[in-house]
């Protein structure tokens, strides 16, 4: 399956060489096409790179910014994707950009506010400039969990929902994500991964096997280029 590696030696480096490309991704975007659009996910794994780009020295004023997935909670939760990227990310310099939620207050039902959420989403401009998933030692990446009730919907290259729900066992809450298409279209597509337990994660899943079984399967076989790996040990 199609991946690109790029090793570093520790954390710090990663996060520092991962907001580097970034910056330099979304400020080429922005000279080219007078904007630029950056969809994060959520975890502990991205909070040091998020702090490095949170400092780029870019015009953040013309940078949208969303995430790949959020749970179905309030931004005020510990838990919320939403509350990591603004205490993480949207600071600094990065606070002068537009940020895109998709957890919305409009109702309870999961279903509703995806459909809330895609339309949302639908206003960004396709593709996004940069999209950064991470993944989950189950293979997990974005919400597309194994056993999850709106999975195979969730990967289908030729969906055209942008945002669906999902409830699964290891998901915890009920949770919003974008829609595998509208994520490996992106123009720099990268999987942020830390530690050796997850590069075997990752190994086992490009030796193949069903999507379903582990879902980042999808994002490596449908990706039209090769997806970028930053890795530290």
């Amino acid at each position: 399956m199609k991946a690109e590696m790029k090793q570093f030696d520790d954390r710090a480096a990663l996060a520092s060489g991962l907001a580097a490309a970034v910056a330099k991704k979304l400020s080429a975007a922005i000279e080219k096409d007078g904007d630029a659009s950056l969809a994060v996910s959520g975890g502990s794994t991205p909070k040091k790179f998020f702090e490095e780009l949170s400092h780029a020295r870019i015009d953040w004023s013309k940078v949208t910014v969303t995430l790949v997935d959020d749970r179905m909670v309030p931004p005020d939760h510990e838990r919320s994707n939403e509350r990591l990227a603004y205490e993480h990310l949207l600071t600094n310099e990065a606070m002068k950009a537009k940020f895109v939620p998709l957890w919305s207050d409009l109702s309870d039902h999961v279903d509703t506010l995806a459909e809330h959420a895609s339309k949302t989403i639908g206003h960004i401009e396709r593709p996004f400039d940069v999209v950064i998933l991470g993944m989950g030692t189950d293979g997990h990446t974005a919400s597309f969990f194994p056993e999850g009730n709106n999975l195979r919907a969730a990967i289908d290259p030729d969906g055209k929902t942008a945002v669906i729900s999902m409830l699964a066992p290891g998901a915890g809450e009920p949770r919003l994500t974008i829609t595998l298409p509208r994520l490996v279209e992106a123009d720099m597509l990268v999987l942020h991964i830390e530690g050796d337990e997850k590069l075997s994660v990752l190994e086992k899943a490009r030796e193949g096997g069903p999507e379903e079984e582990m879902p980042i399967r999808a994002v490596l076989s449908k990706a039209p280029r090769p997806v970028t790996v930053y890795w530290a040990p």
